[in-house]
């Protein structure tokens, strides 16, 4: 580090020591100034890293393609997740929809169960991580997610929330996850049309690593209400389920891309169904979720998401 001294020598010059021996001379005329200005990535310079993550870009290949230093890309991400975060927990709320689609989508944080250290097994935010999410089968809107693990708690939590953000009576389709039917009873019993569609799967092939058995068939088992039995189905969050895996690279298996903390992880997730939401057009909708299903009237931007952080962060580095 720079150990900065000044002595004077003259009334117009001073001599300033930039380290053990050398000294500079300096006009007095102009004022010393040893605070250089922060480097603030500019309104542009945000919007082309939020666009590489968004777009299934790794932090490092982010780096390398916009030149932003890799603890700023962190730093933008967490800020923009959490304002993600915040304004969709705001907006999403009094929802029409009519037929929600409900499933998990397993990740890991920071290491396979398999290969946790012994003092870290049984740690919240480490190993096998699931991601809870709630689809509009219509607007194709994310109406509600969770992070965290596949048990009860966490069950009823997500099934709470869902039923915070609905407008009107819905028809609802699960998995075969015996962890939905009591939190469903509880929070939407009689205010739902609640089904299940149970996959059957054969004997798991030895030589499959990261697929179930083969689907031999469904059966559909009605649970609650008078679910319409045309329309029981999980396709579209399943195929959410891709979406996310392509989209969102901490999801990518058989990679080292893999979140290395819980908190960057629900960033992530926050911002990639932020651009789901409000800024990416459906194919079949031609329009974006949140446009189609009325909470706005225009298309989002990576620019309007950029603009969703505080004045404050304004001045920041990132």
């Amino acid at each position: 580090m720079l150990n900065y001294r000044l002595r004077p020598i003259t009334c117009q010059v001073y001599l300033v020591q930039c380290g053990l021996h050398d000294y500079i001379a300096i006009d007095n005329a102009k004022p010393l100034t040893h605070n250089k200005p922060m480097n603030i990535l500019t309104t542009d310079k945000r919007v082309a890293v939020i666009s590489a993550l968004v777009e299934g870009c790794s932090i490092r290949s982010t780096v390398r393609m916009t030149g932003v230093a890799k603890d700023t890309v962190l730093k933008l991400l967490k800020a923009v997740g959490q304002a993600c975060l915040e304004y969709q927990d705001a907006v999403l709320r009094n929802l029409p929809c009519k037929r929600l689609e409900c499933d998990e989508i397993w990740c890991f944080c920071y290491a396979k169960d398999k290969n946790l250290p012994e003092h870290m097994r049984h740690t919240q935010g480490v190993g096998s991580m699931w991601t809870w999410t709630a689809l509009d089968a219509e607007s194709k809107l994310m109406v509600s997610w969770r992070l965290g693990n596949r048990d009860a708690a966490n069950a009823w939590a997500f099934i709470g929330d869902v039923k915070d953000r609905l407008a009107n009576r819905v028809q609802l389709t699960t998995d075969g996850n015996r962890l939905y039917l009591e939190p469903i009873e509880h929070y939407l019993g009689g205010k739902c049309d609640y089904a299940q569609l149970i996959k059957q799967f054969g004997n798991e092939d030895p030589d499959t690593k990261y697929s179930p058995g083969k689907c031999l068939g469904t059966k559909k088992k009605q649970v609650d209400g008078l679910p319409d039995e045309d329309l029981i189905s999980t396709s579209y969050a399943e195929r959410q389920n891709l979406n996310i895996r392509m989209k969102n690279r901490r999801f990518t298996r058989l990679t080292n891309a893999f979140s290395k903390k819980a908190e960057n992880l629900a960033y992530s997730i926050a911002l990639d169904f932020m651009h789901h939401n409000f800024v990416r057009k459906h194919m079949t909708l031609k329009t974006t979720p949140a446009r189609y299903i009325g909470l706005e009237n225009r298309t989002w931007t990576i620019r309007d998401i950029v603009e969703l952080l505080p004045a404050a962060c304004h001045k920041e580095r990132f």
